[in-house]
């Protein structure tokens, strides 16, 4: 072969090869919408990653898993779920999702912006919202976690594998190997029996739902309160088949009233507090109260990390809503901002999701009323609070005032965990936590009365708020459940009529990047939603593509191969009904497209 023609040919299989192997296209870099000046890179970084309490399992195991198809189960630190990446976990893992414990036995948790962060895109670029409705695929998380852990178990090969890389030794020692086998065994046998009995299998919940307050339920009335050493109690664990939206928390700490039913006081820091405790128990934070005689120990094996629940919640405070990131029409919008205005007989919103003063509460910080309303949409979250479990451990446990009786030996879950959160909470700050503000000797009688029943004394004054957390709904009671009149509202002075089917209604600063909406998620856009009921879309796909002219989800979307089905106004009560809320559906379509263009700018 000639010289020159051998080197062309060597020039042409190198250019062969760089084309096979030239880099993948660079996108664009993900831009961070504008959430105010207090919003700052190092806060959102620390609301990343932030640990609260959250002991799922252990780092060693998880980074050892396999997927079904062989691959590691962490290769792509579960952005398959729609988990987003975090570039300061040294640990591969996404946002809200942290460590702790130390290095040579960390465990995995996860953390409240896992399921407030959202990502969505137009024209391919990406935009970042902190504190926004995440679009996750929760429910497939945990079931592939649970397949991927029995899967391992069943096969002596798949253990063998498993535990050389968890112990980190291609022939790990025979005893420590056996160790290894029973605590996974131990952490498999809970968590498996959670996710049979918990998880939907007819009607999953899909990208951007979950059933949280099933699941917190089943969390503490199913795997806490039993007898060791599995602390199970299988028959507290019912079908979290009411799903809901993930809600947006930029401002949820000013409202006076919280979660989508209304049931939780809201508004100052010690509320926040029992809010957070509750969502921590019920994403695998440890809770294994004891009780000797009268005297319960909420704190035993409790793994709630105060500190940072109060970090998070400093955090949130400063999380503003997201601006618009593209141009308005300012003319437009000011017609909007009219047609918003109008009385809710006239097709406006101001009457419902207005800034109004909220109830007053302890720390005197202002609050915005939150109204609890029937409006007609889905039903079934209120079947959840009507749940009742055996209550194990916590039976007769009763903090004066908190309940009006001691538990029984069968109650309502709501009931189990309010004792099982003030309990907590309570007993931390009377053990010095800054919360506990009242003199001692009040502190010490509060105590004494918690734990015994025999002193009729209320919570010490900074922890008073708390009385009013997790309320039973009357409605949610099986002998309440009939529907009451669609407007009743909770703000101007009148009291919350809590009807089967009230739920909040918050103001809407930033409410278009919260798609989809209703508290169900079965609206998949604002424009959707200005229609009558009966002309909704009856499924659509969920994804992080945006269509910013009907402001929500995109008809398009290639994240996820998952379609919602809804149902009408036939089956109120299926969890997916995209019912309701039909205000403004009669109004002149331009008046809807102006306040389609004034509700960007909130």
């Amino acid at each position: 072969m000639r010289p020159r023609f051998a080197a062309t040919l060597a020039l042409a299989a190198v250019a062969a090869l760089l084309s096979l192997h030239r880099a993948p296209a660079q996108t664009p870099p993900v831009v961070l919408t504008d959430q105010g000046p207090d919003w700052t890179p190092i806060k959102r970084s620390d609301f990343y990653a932030r640990d609260q309490g959250s002991r799922m399992i252990a780092l060693a195991w998880l980074r050892a898993l396999k997927q079904a198809n062989g691959q590691p189960f962490l290769i792509d630190s579960l952005s398959r779920y729609g988990y987003l990446p975090n570039l300061d976990n040294a640990s591969g893992l996404p946002i809200g999702f942290a460590t702790s414990g130390p290095v040579e036995a960390q465990t995995v948790g996860m953390t409240c912006s896992a399921c407030h962060t959202r990502q969505i895109s137009v024209d391919g670029q990406a935009y970042r919202i902190d504190g926004g409705p995440a679009i996750v695929d929760f429910q497939s998380l945990l079931g592939d976690l649970d397949a991927a852990v029995g899967t391992m178990l069943a096969s002596d090969a798949g253990f063998a594998s498993f535990a050389a890389a968890a112990l980190g030794s291609p022939s790990p020692n025979a005893g420590d190997a056996s160790a290894l086998r029973r605590d996974v065994e131990a952490w498999y046998l809970r968590f498996h029996t959670l996710m049979t009995r918990a998880l939907p299998s007819q009607h999953p919940w899909g990208p951007g739902r979950l059933d949280a307050v099933g699941m917190i339920f089943n969390r503490v009335t199913g795997l806490d309160l039993g007898p060791p050493p599995s602390f199970l109690i299988g028959d507290n664990i019912k079908t979290a088949d009411a799903p809901v939206r993930y809600p947006f928390l930029w401002n949820a700490a000013r409202q006076d009233k919280t979660q989508w039913s209304g049931f939780a006081d809201n508004g100052d820091d010690i509320l926040g507090l029992g809010r957070n405790v509750g969502e921590v128990f019920g994403v695998f934070g440890a809770f294994q109260p004891k009780r000797a005689g009268l005297v319960f120990n909420f704190l035993n094996d409790n793994s709630v990390n105060f500190a940072g629940l109060g970090q998070i919640e400093n955090l949130i405070k400063q999380i503003g809503a997201p601006k618009w990131p593209w141009p308005i029409d300012a003319d437009l919008s000011a017609r909007g901002e009219a047609v918003y205005s109008r009385s809710i007989d006239q097709g406006g919103c101001a009457g419902c999701h207005s800034e109004q003063p909220g109830a007053p509460r302890f720390s005197l910080e202002p609050t915005w009323c939150t109204p609890i309303q029937n409006v007609g949409t889905d039903t079934r979250q209120f079947d959840v609070l009507s749940w009742q479990a055996k209550t194990g451990a916590l039976r007769w446990a009763y903090i004066p005032v908190v309940i009006a009786q001691p538990l029984h030996t069968v109650d309502y879950a709501l009931n189990i965990l309010k004792i099982s959160v003030i309990g907590s909470i309570a007993e931390h700050a009377l053990n010095g936590d800054a919360f506990a503000q009242g003199a001692a000797d009040e502190a010490e009688a509060a105590v004494i009365a918690m734990r015994s029943g025999q002193m009729q004394l209320r919570l010490p004054p900074a922890l008073r708020d708390l009385e009013g957390a997790f309320n039973l709904p009357a409605a949610a009671a099986p002998e309440s459940l009939q529907r009451l009149d669609m407007r009743t509202a909770s703000c101007a002075g009148a009291p919350a009529k809590a009807a089967k089917g009230a739920y909040e209604a918050r103001v809407m600063r930033g409410i278009w990047a919260a798609a989809p909406y209703l508290h169900n998620g079965s609206v998949p856009t604002l424009a959707e939603l200005l229609k009558p009921p009966a002309e909704r879309v009856s499924k659509f796909k969920i994804g992080s593509s945006y269509d910013t002219q009907n402001i929500g989800l995109a008809q398009e979307q290639s994240q996820f191969n998952f379609e919602l089905q809804t149902t009408d106004c036939s089956d109120l009560n299926s969890g997916n009904s995209r019912c309701g809320h039909d205000f403004g559906t009669g109004l002149p379509d331009d008046d809807k497209k102006a306040l389609l263009e004034y509700l960007k700018s909130l």
